[in-house]
């Protein structure tokens, strides 16, 4: 009994931490991460398109509380420049990965992490509707806790001065968001299943 009591602690503090227990974003949130894209764009010399203003508001306005997927498609660039127009002297990897040192920093303590990477093994095999899309070198899943966990992300101060390297890395990007309606590796199903196979493991030795 007491082996399972302690599973059930373990599994139940990580469930109650990687999962949003907050629900949908409230108006409230929703002004203050609006004003928060606006400000950080400003201090950054820019000035939100409305076309990315609409699309954060909908995002925001959409919430369902839930976890979601961001779908990344990348095709890293070969002459790295950012986008005050500076043509850089490191390599497009090197950028990417001074912008990733803050990103899994920031996502992990937000129960937020990939969930799969890979490297491109062919050229688009399937186009339709969009041109310059042949070529693409990775594609990346990344799972966020909630819209809330991912605002708080973008959002952060020092997400200014870190983003410039991902823009010169790039040649090119698609990132949209997705909510999963099978989604049979998330750990809180995984994690439940090896306790639940540890507890009747153990069950027979705290018998004796």
């Amino acid at each position: 009994m007491k082996a399972w009591i302690s599973l059930l602690v373990i599994y139940s503090s990580f469930f109650i931490w990687y999962t949003d227990f907050g629900g949908k974003l409230t108006d409230d949130e929703i002004q203050y991460y609006g004003n928060k894209f606006e400000s950080n764009a400003l201090k950054d010399g820019r000035v939100l398109e409305p076309r990315i203003k609409e699309l954060l508001q909908n995002f925001m306005k959409e919430d369902s509380g839930k976890q979601f997927i961001m779908v990344n498609v990348i095709d890293m660039s070969e002459n790295p420049t950012f986008p005050d127009g500076t043509v850089s002297d490191e390599s497009a990897d090197n950028l990417m990965n001074e912008y990733m040192k803050h990103m899994y920093g920031e996502i992990l303590k937000r129960a937020s992490h990939p969930v799969f990477m890979g490297s491109a093994v062919n050229g688009s095999m399937d186009l339709v509707g969009i041109e310059n899309a042949e070529v693409w070198e990775t594609a990346a899943l990344f799972r966020y806790k909630s819209r809330r966990a991912f605002l708080e992300i973008v959002t952060h101060p020092d997400m200014n001065s870190k983003h410039k390297y991902k823009i010169a890395a790039l040649e090119k990007t698609i990132a949209f968001p997705v909510e999963t309606q099978l989604y049979l590796g998330d750990p809180r199903l995984l994690l439940g299943f090896i306790f639940l196979i540890l507890g009747l493991l153990l069950r027979p030795i705290t018998r004796r």
